[in-house]
C-alpha cells in the first residue's frame, strides 16, 4: 500500500489529507511541530473513516522521522501569508524551514516523490529540488493547478455556465506574473474569446492574479486551503495511479520553453514517479512575453534564496 506523508497539518495539509483519504489510495501519515496537532487531527480522520469509507492507516505524529518509507510526500509547512504580505515576504521565514524538512526527506525517503505547496511556491520547490539532490522530475510544485481552477471558476461565473464545463490553463511563476492563457480557454469547446468581450476577459486574468490576496484579505487571518487542498490531490492521485493527467505544474525546466535551470509553472503530465513530461503548447506573442516576465520574477526569487 503507498504511504503518503503531509508534513505540515494545517489547514492545506489536514485538508489535503481528508481529501486523500476519501480516495481509499494510500496510508496516511500527518507530521506537525506542534504538538498534538497531527495526532489529533489522525485521530478526528479515522473516527469519520466508516461514514467516509476510506479503510487505511492515519497516524499523527511531531517526529519528522515517520517521512520514512514514503512513497510521496506532500509539503505544506511554514507560515501563512498575512494581509499585506507577499508570497516573496515568506521566502525569509519558510526556507529555513524547508531546508531541514527537504534533508529529512532526503535522508528518510529518498525514493518518494516531492509535491511542494508552501510559498513563495516556486522558489521553494527549487530549494527542496537542490536540497534533497533528486532529479527533476520526483520534485513538483503545486500552483498551477491551484491557479487554473481559479481561473475556471471565475471565467464560469463571467459566462453563466457550469465551472466543470470551463477548460483553461494558467503557466509561470505563483503570483502576480502569473499567465493565464486566454488563447486555449474554452466552454465545452467553444473559445471563451467568442462568447465574453475582451475588456471583461482581462478582468477575470487580473482576479485571476489576485484571487490569493482576494481571500487572504477576507479571512484576515490565514489563506486559501480548501481549494489549494483539492489541486494538490489532484496531482498525487494521478501520480500514485498512473492516470497521465495534463496540468500545469511547476517543475524544473531544461531547456524547454526556452528557459534553463529554473522552476516554472508549465504544462506537464503527472502520472507514476512524478513528472513524465512536458508538453509545450504554442503561446501568442503576448502569452511569450508575459510567460518571460514571470520567469524573471522567480529568477530573482531564486537569487534571493541564494543570497
Amino acid at each position: 500500500m503507498p504511504k503518503v506523508a503531509f508534513v505540515g497539518a494545517g489547514n492545506v495539509g489536514a485538508t489535503a489529507a481528508v481529501y486523500l483519504a476519501e480516495t481509499d489510495l494510500a496510508d496516511i501519515v500527518l507530521i506537525d511541530v506542534v504538538d498534538g496537532m497531527a495526532a489529533g487531527k489522525a485521530l478526528d480522520m479515522l473516527a469519520a473513516g466508516p461514514l467516509r469509507g476510506f479503510t487505511h492507516a492515519v497516524e499523527g505524529t511531531t517526529d519528522m522521522d515517520a517521512v520514512e518509507g514514503a512513497d510521496l510526500v506532500l509539503t505544506t509547512a511554514g507560515l501563512a501569508r498575512k494581509p499585506g504580505m507577499d508570497r516573496m515576504d515568506l521566502l525569509k521565514k519558510n526556507a529555513g524551514i524547508m531546508r531541514g524538512i527537504a534533508e529529512r526527506i532526503k535522508a528518510k525517503a529518498p525514493d518518494a516523490v516531492v509535491v511542494n505547496v508552501a510559498n513563495p511556491l516556486d522558489v521553494i520547490t527549487e530549494q527542496i529540488l537542490r536540497t534533497t539532490g533528486f532529479p527533476r522530475e520526483r520534485v513538483i510544485g503545486m500552483a498551477g493547478v491551484l491557479d487554473s481552477a481559479r481561473f475556471r471558476a471565475f471565467l464560469a461565473l463571467e459566462l453563466g455556465v457550469a465551472r466543470t464545463d470551463v477548460q483553461a490553463m494558467v503557466l509561470g511563476g505563483h503570483g502576480d506574473t502569473m499567465v493565464p492563457l486566454l488563447s486555449g480557454a474554452t466552454v465545452s469547446g467553444v473559445p471563451v474569446t467568442d462568447l465574453v468581450p475582451a475588456e471583461k476577459l482581462e478582468a477575470v486574468v487580473e482576479r485571476t492574479r489576485k484571487a490569493g490576496a482576494e481571500v487572504v484579505g477576507l479571512l484576515k487571518t490565514g489563506s486559501a486551503f480548501v481549494s489549494p487542498a483539492a489541486s494538490a490531490v489532484e496531482m498525487i492521485v494521478s501520480i500514485l495511479t498512473g492516470q497521465e493527467r495534463l496540468v500545469s505544474a511547476c517543475v524544473r525546466l531544461e531547456g524547454e520553453y526556452g528557459f534553463r535551470g529554473i522552476t516554472l509553472g508549465v504544462p506537464a503530465v503527472l502520472g507514476r514517479g512524478g513528472l513524465r513530461r512536458i508538453v509545450e503548447v504554442k503561446l501568442s506573442d503576448g502569452e511569450r512575453a508575459a510567460l518571460e516576465r514571470s520567469a524573471e520574477a522567480v529568477r530573482s526569487g531564486i537569487a534571493a534564496l541564494e543570497s
